[in-house]
């Protein structure tokens, strides 16, 4: 469903991903842990044309991401990437000005076209198996971290895409807030949501995803099986970060 091949990323001299390659099919849930400054975000973002690269590609279902990509004579193409691959960001990106379903109901309106009254049952359904069919008319300044997270969760949703990008979704949160978050992302996998999890919870990365990748300097410097990673660690950087998150 997706596959990256060599995915190089600078900021002018400054190269944040060095080369890297993975695939993820359908159902699979993937985590990416690792350091901070390891390029984790900026990797999701290349993956929904949300920023450009230098070199590499990037196939997202039938559709395909090069170099060459540009933000405007291509949109047509990078829109059909974000509808097939949803994006949950850290910090919520809420409309404020917008009740909670009508943040919902937004892009199924003006992205997918869809009356009115179906926009509303999609996001009513949405809403209602994240746990908030009492919030249709809130705002989000009325609301929790994580609460606005789960309307978040629920409007990538409710766009139907075959996978979802999970920036760190619950950094911004408290534990108590950061477990309501997790056990909704766990619900999901268990429902054969395809994912892309950078996260620092190590819990859900052992006990939740297929495969566990480890990012540092720019590079994946250690992938497989949770058991694997965890388990038995080879690559010194994994070592000192397991290590080191132990202690935390």
């Amino acid at each position: 469903m997706i596959k990256v091949v060599n995915l190089v990323k600078r900021y002018g001299d400054t190269e944040i991903l060095k080369g890297i390659s993975l695939e993820v099919r359908k159902g699979e849930v993937h985590s990416i842990i690792g350091p901070s400054g390891g390029g984790k975000s900026t990797f999701l973002r290349c993956i929904n044309g949300l920023e450009p690269f230098q070199s590499g590609e990037l196939q997202v279902g039938d559709h395909v991401l090069t170099p060459a990509i540009n933000g405007r004579s291509d949109a047509r193409l990078l829109e059909a990437v974000r509808r097939q691959v949803g994006f949950v960001f850290q910090q919520f990106n809420l409309f404020p000005h917008l009740t909670v379903l009508e943040n919902v109901m937004e892009a199924p309106l003006y992205v997918l076209k869809l009356k009115r009254a179906e926009a509303k049952e999609r996001a009513e359904r949405l809403l209602a198996r994240v746990g908030l069919a009492a919030k249709h008319a809130a705002y989000p300044r009325d609301l929790s971290g994580g609460q606005q997270q789960r309307v978040a969760i629920a409007r990538a949703l409710v766009m139907q895409p075959d996978a979802i990008l999970f920036d760190e979704p619950t950094s911004a949160l408290d534990p108590v807030m950061a477990g309501e978050v997790l056990a909704l992302i766990e619900g999901l996998a268990k429902d054969g949501q395809t994912m892309i999890v950078v996260t620092h919870s190590m819990g859900f990365a052992r006990n939740v995803a297929s495969q566990v990748h480890v990012f540092a300097d720019g590079y994946d410097v250690e992938s497989g099986p949770p058991a694997k990673v965890f388990g038995s660690p080879q690559h010194p950087t994994t070592q000192a970060f397991l290590s080191q998150t132990a202690k935390d």
